[in-house]
This record gives structure tokens, sequence and C-alpha cells, in this order.
């Protein structure tokens, strides 16, 4: 099916999450992604079953020993033949096999490199290892969120991979337009420090400012109220009244309509500085009804209101199927599994999702059909352990 990027060719070496995600969108938009695995497999398939399809179906598979020297070749020929390699190893290690942005230049001038790091390129930290919870560790936000006088506490998802897969789709793509126009590609440099500082932006610029140590505020946004999970008969619910208008919204639904010219209530800062005070009444209201009447209620007042699902709820919840957010998908080896949907809905070039590969699924397709070798040279080169 026709995507948007339909003739983009990528490479991925990515492991994990946050490369392999970016290049995983890049294939839903139409691009061919030829997956490298090491022999035998990528190391991350190791971490189950759903984890790994879930960034890599849609992907074509080869296996390629890169600290050998025919593997080595092999990435220098596959190199000419594409528009973007993807890696997110630390910094140094691409240079020390030979694959430094000035080499992968000359092999391929209009190459764009995306490199994934988890703490950039350059900065004092750029060579330590590092994963999603270190991002939001260093940048502040696991400090920054639970309830106030608690521990830190960290994202039940990894946020911080996520938004780095789409800075570097964001940056892949910009890059891809700056070619068309110059003829010349370019090296990406994005972090997984880098996000979580972007999510931090405004504690930290507000610190900077007054010196003052932005607080926790567990599920409340700082500023809003009503804004917090309230507990109903059968689980919880969120809601949530910004402009002053809903705030009269609010106060209509729970029958207090005495409440929408109380001076302490009529503007967003006295709200916020009430706080305590509008919970409580919320709270009450809420406490004596069940879930589904909550949001009946607050929805026909055009309150922004949702209940606060399990995962198996979530799971179950019919607006996840109907926007095809998750698909069924058969894995080769263990069957039926779910892999994400389409994230992004085009009227014209819609994209499809792929299949899920086996490790080397594509190996004679790309070392034959591209390459131009042959199958004996595969057959030696998977018992040397090179694919």
């Amino acid at each position: 099916m026709a995507g948007c990027l339909d003739g983009i060719k990528v490479l991925d070496l990515g492991r994990y999450q946050a490369g392999p995600r970016c290049a995983m969108i890049l294939a839903d938009l139409g691009a061919e992604v030829i997956k490298v695995e090491e022999p035998g497999g990528d190391e991350s398939r190791g971490l189950g079953r759903v984890y790994w399809s879930a960034y890599n179906r849609g992907k074509k598979s080869i296996t390629l020993n890169l600290r050998s020297e025919q593997g080595k070749t092999l990435l220098r020929e596959l190199v000419p033949t594409v528009d973007m390699l993807l890696q997110n190893f630390r910094p140094g290690v691409m240079d020390a096999m030979g694959f430094g942005y000035d080499t992968l230049k000359q092999l391929n001038p209009r190459l764009i490199l995306i490199n994934v790091s988890g703490f950039g390129q350059h900065g004092p930290y750029k060579h330590r290892p590092a994963y999603d919870p270190i991002g939001q560790a260093m940048s502040g936000l696991m400090g920054f969120t639970g309830i106030q006088d608690g521990p830190p506490v960290m994202t039940g998802a990894p946020i911080i991979d996520r938004i780095t897969a789409l800075h570097a789709t964001i940056g892949a793509l910009a890059a891809l337009h700056r070619r068309d126009m110059t003829g010349q590609g370019q090296a990406l440099d994005v972090c997984l420090l880098d996000t979580g500082y972007t999510l931090m932006e405004i504690p930290i610029a507000q610190y900077l400012l007054s010196e003052k140590e932005p607080q926790r505020h567990g599920n409340r946004a700082g500023g809003i109220a009503p804004c917090n999970t309230y507990k109903a008969q059968d689980g919880w619910v969120y809601l949530l009244a910004v402009p002053q208008h809903m705030w009269g919204r609010i106060c209509r639904a729970i029958g207090r309509q005495d409440l929408i010219d109380d001076a302490r209530f009529n503007t967003i800062p006295g709200r916020a500085t009430h706080a305590e005070e509008i919970d409580a009444l919320v709270a009450a209201w809420v406490k004596d009804r069940t879930v589904a009447e909550v949001v009946q209620v607050l929805e026909r007042e055009e309150v922004p209101v949702g209940p606060v699902h399990s995962i198996a709820q979530a799971a179950h919840d019919q607006h996840l199927w109907a926007r095809s957010m998750l698909v069924e998908s058969e894995d080769p080896d263990s069957g039926k599994t779910f892999v994400p949907g389409l994230t992004v809905k085009f009227s014209e070039t819609p994209g499809a999702v792929g299949p899920i590969p086996r490790p080397g699924a594509h190996n004679e397709e790309v070392y034959c059909q591209r390459l131009g070798r042959n199958v004996e040279d595969l057959k030696r080169w998977q018992e040397e352990g090179i694919i």
C-alpha cells in the first residue's frame, strides 16, 4: 500500500527502543527498512515476543557480524544503496568499527546518518551508557513526579525512549527534505537526556528565574483546580477544568451553582489557591457515583473527563480498536501476537503494518539481489559466522 516514503531505503542498526522505533515509524510511512541483526538475532529479541515485534514489525531482517572484516565489507557495500542509516551505539563505537560519519559520507554523500544515544555525540557525559530511566532521573523528571514528600517516581511507560524516537524521525524527515534541495546528506544527533530536558524545560526555566524549586503536585497539574484523580464507587476518574467558564460547568454538574460566582473560585489563580477545598467538593460528589455515571454527567456538560483505566480495561476499550492502535499479527515462531498500529492516519498514502521477520529472513534478497552475491557466498558466510 502506498506510503509517503515509498522508495526511501533505511539501514537500521538500532537496538532496544528509541532507535528501532524511529525506524519502525519510517517503515510505517513507506520506507524500506532493513534491520541489521547479529547472527542468531538481535539481543533485544530476548526481551520477549511482544517487545521485539512491537518495534521491528514491518522491517526486513538481515544478519551481519560487524566485528568481522567480511561483515564490514558487506556494510560498506550496502551504505551506497540506502538513503538513511540509523545507529544507537555509544559515541565513538561507529568510528572504532570504521564507520564514522566522514567515512560514511565518502561512501554515500547523500546518506542521512541518524545517531541516537543516551547523552549525545558531544557533551560531558557522551561516553556514558543510558536507558530511558536514566534520562528521567537526570533531567529532573523523576524527582518532579509523584506526591509531595514521597520518593522519586518513574513514569510507567518509557516516555523518554518514545519521544527520542519522534525527535529522530522528525530530524530524519527534515534532513530528507534538505537533501532533496541540496543533494547533500547530513548527520543527526538526538539523545535520551535531551528529551528529558525538553520535558522539563518549563520547571527548569522557572527555577533559573526564581531560584525556587518547583514542587510536586501528585496527579494535579500545577496552578489548575479541579485537576486530579477522584475515587468513585467502582474505580477512579480524572477530570480537569482550565478556563473559568469550565468551572461553571463543573458547578452545574455537581449541583453547586452557588459556587460559580464565589469570590474564592472566580479566577484560575484563585481556584489554584483553594485547590484543597475544590478537591474536597469534587471528591464528595464523585464518591457516591459509579465511574460511568460521573463520566456521563460531565461529558454532557462538556467537561474533560476520563475513567482511569487498568491495563485490562484499556486493552478492551473500543476506541483502541476503532483507531487500530494495536493490530493482530503473526509471529513466525510463536504465533498470534499484537503489534502497534499506524499512529498517523493519511488520507492518500495510508501505509501499512508489515509482518514480523525472522533473523536473516531477507539475507538472500539483500545480499544476492541487491549486492549481486550468490547463494554459495551466503552458505559460506553462515558457516563462518559472518551472517
